[in-house]
């Protein structure tokens, strides 16, 4: 069973999302959250997957990411509002529970999510992140976590890290999706991301993370 993509317009309080939605309406829900520096179309390879096995896939392009969800305050980046941007998606899709599934910072808000609100979430499948406790005990305790969460200092340098990355036609922003990543969807995350705001509003989770 396959289903042609949607992109629908959500209103979340004063913010717009850009949300790819595939599959029936009456499809098992599961929303995908995508990481940094990606956006909705990194699940786009498996979506069909989902969709033939009978579920509806809401994929969000998260706040930062989506041009009418971009606000400028470091504090708009915290937890307790990404959090709540997933609740709402579910809200506004009238679904009371959805399977969830995080990558990289994706995976850091399903984690939130699950825990703050076990009852909406059928299942939870986390890529490349740990529980958020064990994560900060390693960062503060593990010298090779530590060593392989550097570039971390990095991207929370608000203005250098635009710079760095954006340099020599965003040469290194490129450079993080390696060559293990189809070019075409490399090349549609970097357009997002080279918009006016767009990378200083995706470094901003970095921004607002709290020690």
């Amino acid at each position: 069973m396959t289903a042609d993509p949607r992109i629908d317009r959500v209103r979340l309080g004063d913010l717009t999302f850009d949300v790819t939605v595939t599959g029936p309406d009456d499809g098992t829900p599961i929303v995908l959250l995508h990481g940094f520096p990606e956006s909705a179309a990194a699940w786009r390879p498996i979506t069909p997957r989902l969709v033939a096995a009978g579920m509806r896939v809401v994929a969000p392009n998260q706040r930062g990411y989506s041009p009418d969800a971009r606000p400028t305050a470091v504090e708009d980046y915290r937890f307790d509002r990404l959090v709540d941007d997933v609740i709402g998606l579910l809200d506004a899709y009238e679904t009371d529970s959805a399977h969830l599934v995080g990558h990289d910072w994706g995976a850091a808000v399903a984690w939130q999510v699950a825990g703050r609100h076990p009852d909406r979430i059928r299942s939870l499948t986390a890529v490349s992140v740990p529980h958020p406790a064990a994560f900060g005990w390693a960062l503060r305790e593990d010298a090779d976590q530590q060593r392989r969460s550097g570039y971390m200092a990095l991207l929370r340098q608000e203005g250098k890290a635009e710079k760095v990355l954006l340099e020599d036609d965003s040469r290194r922003l490129r450079a993080m999706f390696g060559d293990r990543v189809d070019p075409g969807l490399t090349e549609e995350h970097v357009r997002l991301l080279t918009r006016p705001g767009a990378l200083t509003a995706a470094t901003n989770w970095y921004r607002a993370m709290v020690h």
